[in-house]
């Protein structure tokens, strides 16, 4: 295995989408180019803006690479249409709206190759709130034993604050695609992201796909980021909660192999359809509308996904791409529900959660 710290910079690539995104650019892009510059080449892969990305980041920032792609392909198309044409062993995922903290990429790179990670996050903070943890992955991800995902730092609507709690290095279950190191032949071997999530949530399917096949995947307490959030889809948002919904169910269907598959859907999908009577409750009627579309649509998929449930069994079976570990690392699942922790018996945060109830090996 490479001795990833002293890579050389040609080595790793940081990957940034943009799509109509030069408010983004300009606002983020040099400070990105400040602190990886010495570590990494950064280059955007532009989803079909017709803003004037381009133009601005040729004039003001020559040295940033630029992957032109024709059309909109999404957060999961356009990173697989993008990385295809970026070389290097490391690739890291990097949203437009994320301000990386000074030397922020080689703590993480000494954390994969000490804890043979296969993909690895930074602590992700809030820019407009440095001393919060921010929504999109805060401290390292978990899923429960129903698939709902939570992080260390944040779970639901509360976010903790950053006091060194979390800045031990660890193996969790997801990293958040808001800024993602990923070993490229790991990427590879499980073909990337998969683009019929469009956004949301892909990048967890990727983590747990190559979970399944015994790969580990860790968040680096020694190294930040700070992220706005919202750069794409506002936080309350129809569509956005259309795509949340949607994905769950494709996610469960295509990697929860150790469950009977229907009893935990027909489970999920009560659990979803409380949460659309919630809505409606409090006259939220596009949000209803939207878990109600999640679901019409998961039915028109379903056959689909099983095929691609199908063959992720197989490809865990035969070990067509194993990891250091062999099959099934759930390191960072959760065995209880996080609903019943945190609504019924207030459990907020990740420290007043059963610690026996993590998977830790």
């Amino acid at each position: 295995m490479t001795e990833l710290p002293d890579m050389p910079a040609q080595e790793v690539a940081v990957a940034i989408l943009n799509w109509n995104g030069l408010q983004h650019l300009q606002m983020y892009l040099p400070e990105v180019v400040a602190t990886s510059r010495a570590h990494a080449e950064i280059y955007v892969i532009d989803n079909g803006s017709t803003d004037a990305s381009r133009d601005w980041t040729v004039a003001n920032l020559p040295e940033v690479k630029w992957v032109q792609l024709e059309e909109n392909l999404g957060f999961a198309g356009g990173y697989n249409a993008g990385l295809a044409q970026i070389p290097g062993q490391i690739h890291i995922l990097l949203n437009s709206d994320v301000r990386p903290s000074p030397n922020w990429i080689p703590p993480v790179l000494r954390a994969m190759q000490a804890h043979s990670f296969s993909a690895c996050a930074p602590l992700i903070l809030n820019d407009t709130d440095p001393d919060l943890f921010e929504y999109a992955g805060a401290a390292g991800g978990h899923m429960d034993r129903d698939g709902y995902m939570f992080c260390a730092g944040r779970i639901f609507e509360v976010f903790e604050s950053d006091t060194g709690q979390y800045d031990e290095t660890r193996e969790v279950f997801w990293g958040s695609g808001a800024a993602l190191f990923v070993r490229t032949d790991a990427w590879r071997a499980v073909g990337g992201l998969d683009e019929d999530f469009f956004a949301h949530m892909e990048e967890i399917d990727l983590c747990w796909r190559l979970k399944n096949r015994g790969h580990r995947v860790g968040v680096c307490g020694e190294s930040r980021v700070y992220h706005l959030g919202g750069g794409t889809l506002q936080k309350i948002n129809p569509f956005k909660t259309y795509l949340n919904f949607r994905n769950n169910l494709f996610l469960l269907t295509k990697n929860e192999h150790k469950a009977l598959l229907l009893p935990l859907l027909a489970k999920r999908m009560t659990l979803d359809g409380i949460a659309a009577l919630k809505f409606l409750t409090e006259g939220s009627w596009g949000l209803f509308a939207a878990v109600f579309q999640a679901h019409m649509t998961f039915y028109s998929q379903f056959f689909k996904n099983v095929r691609k449930r199908k063959a992720e069994i197989l490809a865990v079976e035969n070990q067509s791409f194993p990891g250091p570990d062999g099959a099934y690392n759930e390191v960072g699942r959760y065995r209880r529900s996080i609903l019943v922790d945190y609504f019924l018996q207030g459990r907020l945060t990740c420290d007043e959660l059963e610690e026996d109830a993590f998977v830790n090996s």
